[in-house]
């Protein structure tokens, strides 16, 4: 265990996975265990302080899904009925859930953005990690997604 030093005399402590704000923060950077402790409990849950999630495809699909389970049986649609997914989210005025990750993302972002420069959130965003990343496929980090949102609503 070891601490990094962050400025404006802050240190942290180096750790594997911790909770902030309810939510489960892993050092590999990745969502796979808020997402799935997200789906097992429901609709409200999964949308709860989102906008820092650097979520994958398979993150994405796999809220896609258990977004679908949840708005089919809300509208007591079976899958063999055939009622398209967009038409069931109109009857419950629901926007999906992929819209709204990307929206609960940039609004973080802007509210990131406005801090002042010693603010520490804003230090976190902008920290280098030092190292290199593991070979292969490396895992998308947050301020990619945020970037990729920003150029989808241009």
């Amino acid at each position: 265990m070891y601490c990094v030093d962050i400025g404006a005399s802050a240190n942290l402590e180096v750790v594997n996975k911790f909770y902030y704000l309810g939510d489960m923060l892993s050092a590999d950077g990745d969502a796979d265990a808020a997402v799935e402790a997200r789906i097992r409990i429901g609709w409200s849950i999964m949308l709860h302080r989102n906008g820092t999630w650097p979520v994958s495809k398979e993150n994405e699909v796999a809220l896609q899904r258990a977004e679908m389970r949840i708005v089919r049986w809300t509208c007591n649609a079976k899958v063999k009925d055939r009622v398209p997914s967009k038409e069931l989210r109109e009857r419950l005025g629901t926007d999906a859930i992929i819209l709204v990750l990307q929206q609960n993302r940039l609004r973080w972002y802007g509210h990131v953005l406005q801090k002042e420069d010693t603010d520490w959130v804003k230090k976190c965003m902008e920290y280098e990690v030092e190292g290199s990343r593991p070979k292969g496929r490396s895992k998308r980090m947050w301020t990619e997604v945020v970037q990729k949102d920003c150029q989808a609503c241009n």
